[in-house]
C-alpha cells in the first residue's frame, strides 16, 4: 500500500474493512476487539501515517492528557526548574506539559485559565496572587493547584507552598549567629504572599531581639536588584548583612558589592532565598534558604494526574543551605 494521506476514522475504517466504531476502539482502547480486525487496523494506521485528531479525542474522553502549568515569569530559574520537575511527572503518567507565561499580565491570566478549560485539559498548576481570578477557579470542573502563593480567601482547589515565614526567620537567624549586627532585608512585593511572609519572619526575629527593622522593596528579578542594593548601600552605609528576597536578587547584590570592591563575606554577608541551580554553581556559593523545589513540582502534578479535586493545603519546610556568603562555622 502506497502512503495515502487520511483525514478521519473513516478513512481507516474504509481501508481496514472495519467499522468506523471498530477503528475508534483501537485507537481509543474503549473495548476489547478480535485481534485480526484489530491487527488490520493498526496495519492500515502504520501504512499510512494516520494521526488521530486530538481535539475530538479530548471532546469524546473529557480529557485531552495535558497539565496546564501557568507561571508568572519563564525568566525566574525557580519557575523553569519546577516546570522541569512537573513535566518529567506528567510524562511518567502519559500527560503533557502546556507552559503558559503571563509575564505578570492578570488578564493574560485569567485567558490562559479559559484557554485550558476549553481545551479539556486534565488539570491546570498556577501561580498567583491575583484574586480576581478566584471566581474562575472557584467554578472551575477540573483540579486546579496554586503554587508558591497562598490564595487571601479559600477556594476549592490545593496549593502548596514553602514556609515562607519559617524560611524569613531562619535567614535573620543565621546571620545574627554569623555576627550581623546591621541586617537589611530587601522585601518582596507585599501583595505576594511568599514575599509577604518572608519579610515577616525577618520582622519578628528583629523584635523578639531588640533589633531595628531595616528595609527596601524590591520585585524578584536581577535588574532591579542591581538599583535596589545602590539604593541599600546609601540608605543604609552600616550594612553588614542582607536577607535577598529570592536568589536572583542576592546575584544581583553581590554583583554590585563585587563591583565597589566590598568583600563577600568579610565586610557584607548575603543570604537569597529559592536555593536555584545558580546558587551553587556561583563563586563564592550563595548561602540561601532552600524551597524543595523538584518536590513541589511533583507533588503537584500527582495532584492532577491522581485526579485530585480536594481542597487541601500542603506545606514544606524551609532549610537553611550554609555556603560561602556567610560565615558559618
Amino acid at each position: 500500500m502506497g502512503v495515502v494521506l487520511l483525514t478521519s476514522i473513516r478513512d481507516v475504517a474504509r481501508l481496514a474493512e472495519v467499522s468506523p466504531a471498530t477503528v475508534s476502539r483501537v485507537i481509543n482502547g474503549t473495548a476489547n476487539v478480535d485481534d485480526e480486525k484489530k491487527q488490520r487496523v493498526q496495519k492500515v494506521i502504520k501504512e499510512t501515517g494516520f494521526v488521530p485528531n486530538e481535539v475530538a479525542r479530548s471532546l469524546f474522553k473529557r480529557s485531552a492528557k495535558i497539565i496546564g502549568l501557568i507561571v508568572p515569569s519563564i525568566d525566574n530559574p525557580f519557575f523553569t526548574q519546577m516546570a522541569s520537575a512537573i513535566e518529567k511527572e506528567a510524562d511518567e503518567h502519559g500527560f503533557r506539559l502546556l507552559l503558559c507565561n503571563t509575564g505578570h499580565n492578570p488578564e493574560k491570566e485569567k485567558s490562559m485559565i479559559q484557554m485550558l478549560m476549553s481545551m479539556n485539559a486534565d488539570g491546570i498548576i498556577v501561580t498567583t496572587s491575583n484574586e480576581e481570578i478566584m471566581p474562575l477557579i472557584e467554578s472551575s470542573q477540573i483540579p486546579i493547584v496554586i503554587t508558591d502563593r497562598r490564595p487571601l480567601h479559600g477556594t476549592n482547589c490545593s496549593y502548596i507552598h514553602c514556609n515562607h515565614y519559617d524560611g524569613g526567620r531562619l535567614a535573620m537567624q543565621h546571620l545574627m549567629d554569623c555576627g550581623c549586627k546591621n541586617v537589611v532585608c530587601i522585601k518582596g512585593p507585599q501583595d505576594i504572599s511568599s514575599a509577604k511572609e518572608r519579610y515577616e519572619g525577618y520582622r519578628d526575629v528583629c523584635n523578639e531581639n531588640g533589633i531595628t527593622e531595616m528595609t527596601v522593596c524590591c520585585d524578584y528579578e536581577f535588574n532591579e536588584g542591581l538599583a535596589v542594593t545602590e539604593e541599600l548601600l546609601e540608605k543604609y552605609p552600616h550594612t553588614d548583612g542582607i536577607i535577598a528576597c529570592n536568589d536572583m536578587v542576592a546575584v544581583s547584590v553581590y554583583k554590585v558589592l563585587h563591583n565597589k570592591g566590598i568583600g563577600v563575606p568579610d565586610n557584607i554577608q548575603i543570604i537569597g532565598f529559592d536555593d536555584i541551580a545558580m546558587a551553587s554553581l556561583m563563586t563564592p556559593e550563595l548561602t540561601t534558604i532552600a524551597q524543595p523545589i523538584t518536590e513541589m513540582g511533583v507533588k503537584a502534578a500527582r495532584l492532577i494526574t491522581d485526579c485530585n479535586k480536594k481542597n487541601e493545603e500542603y506545606i514544606f519546610p524551609a532549610q537553611l543551605i550554609k555556603r560561602e556568603t556567610t560565615k558559618y562555622s
